[in-house]
């Protein structure tokens, strides 16, 4: 290890991490029962992941989910996943409406048409059975992009009550159902200007609650499509904007009730309660700046193993972006990288509390202060050389808490939506 004090740090890891017993939901909650002290007074915990393709990160979260839900009072999970398509998947566990895989396809991203998230789905449905609404837990997605849904309800309250408007609005909105963020860059934000507009049209209509909500989704895709992926400012690209699009909706889902528990399915990057890039915050430095330490930002990673993901060419011409979705493999990583340090001090998996350092050797303190290496993968890879990409993380600043896989294996399509 090259730190200074490696032998401390290493013992430290070892005597401080809480082995797993289980990665299945359903298994005995001892071994969880520390990560439940460290989230005494946490309102809100982010469930990260290190990759979008991994079947024991969902299958661990599934696992947290339950354990949060039926210990801790957690009710709603709040998902990386369309805020537009994701009332589907909330009528059909709260109400039994449709059925799982075909509410979870809906969602848009290939990422979650997997048969880990449709058990979880299935789990929250099988939980809210019976049970009185004020007692149920709820499925929220918190990302403005994928607003196809949010098209076709408002498409469909203006051809019953403003046809003559109908035109136009698929003229000037139509293309937001599959348009990607920053596809159509825009410094003048015309499209966003529209969709301002297009709200106190709808309510002077006399256009219901939900199809307002709907339109207020178009607004914020449309600024995630006019955005741009470069600027010299940040704070104002598309991604800066996604991340705080995605704060703001688990704020909204805060502010339905005081006294609600919120788990956020997420990338470990959206998570993050900090970012060394001055200007691109990401979704949990919102949270953090608004809930303080009722945020708990947990980080899964991974040792070896293979995960799905799109593949890209590298060079300034990557190729298209919904190439197939191919199994990509990849070693530990070497000792000096975070995750090899993590298997050194346990080998097999585990949840590390982050907090709890007021007692750790200095050399600890240290280390957690200094950027340390690890992988994050999105759901594209470079081609050929991602088994060398590493991204630098600052713990003390970033996370609360690191959960740890010694082997990743790629997730399972659902079959009648693999792509």
């Amino acid at each position: 290890m090259a730190n200074e004090g490696s032998a401390e740090i290493q013992q430290w890891l070892s005597g401080t991490a809480n082995p797993l017993a289980s990665l299945v939901a359903g298994s005995p909650v001892d071994d969880l029962r520390p990560l439940g002290k460290a989230l005494d007074g946490v309102r809100v915990i982010g469930l990260g992941e290190a990759t979008h393709g991994t079947r024991e990160f969902f299958q661990l979260k599934h696992r947290l989910f339950e354990y949060l839900v039926t210990e801790l009072g957690y009710s709603v999970l709040a998902m990386e996943a369309s805020e537009s398509a994701a009332p589907a998947v909330d009528a059909y566990v709260r109400e039994g409406v449709g059925d799982a895989a075909s509410v979870v396809a809906g969602l848009g991203f290939w990422t979650w048409r997997t048969e880990e998230v449709v058990a979880l789905v299935e789990w929250m449905r099988s939980y809210n059975k019976g049970r009185p609404a004020a007692e149920q837990v709820r499925f929220a997605g918190i990302d403005a992009q994928r607003c196809s849904a949010s098209v076709a309800a408002v498409r469909g309250f203006l051809a019953e009550a403003v046809p003559d408007r109908l035109d136009a609005f698929e003229e000037g909105f139509g293309f937001l159902s599959d348009a990607q963020p920053g596809s159509r860059p825009d410094p003048e934000r015309l499209v966003v200007r529209e969709a301002e507009q297009l709200i106190p049209f709808l309510e002077a209509k006399g256009a219901s609650e939900e199809v307002v909500r709907h339109a207020r989704i178009l607004q914020r895709a449309a600024d995630l499509v006019s955005r741009a992926k470069e600027h010299k400012d940040p704070a104002e690209t598309v991604f800066a904007a996604r991340d705080a699009f995605m704060a703001e909706a688990v704020g909204r889902l805060a502010d339905e009730d005081p006294a609600r528990k919120i788990a956020v399915w997420a990338h470990n990057g959206h998570l993050a309660a900090s970012r060394q890039t001055p200007g691109l915050r990401p979704m949990g430095q919102h949270l953090r700046e608004r809930f303080g330490a009722e945020y708990y930002a947990l980080a899964l990673l991974f040792g070896s193993g293979g995960f799905r993901a799109r593949r890209l060419r590298p060079g300034p011409w990557p190729g298209p972006l919904d190439g197939p979705v191919v199994v990509n493999s990849i070693d530990r990583g070497g000792f000096n990288a975070l995750e090899g340090q993590l298997a050194a001090g346990t080998p097999g998996d585990h949840l590390l509390d982050l907090r709890g350092t007021g007692d750790a050797p200095a050399a600890v303190k240290r280390w957690l202060e200094e950027p340390q290496m690890f992988r994050s993968f999105g759901a594209y890879v470079q081609r050929w050389t991602y088994r060398m990409q590493f991204t630098p993380t600052l713990l003390s600043r970033e996370y609360d808490g690191l959960a740890y896989v010694a082997t990743s294996t790629p997730s399972v399509p659902l079959k009648e939506a693999a792509s």
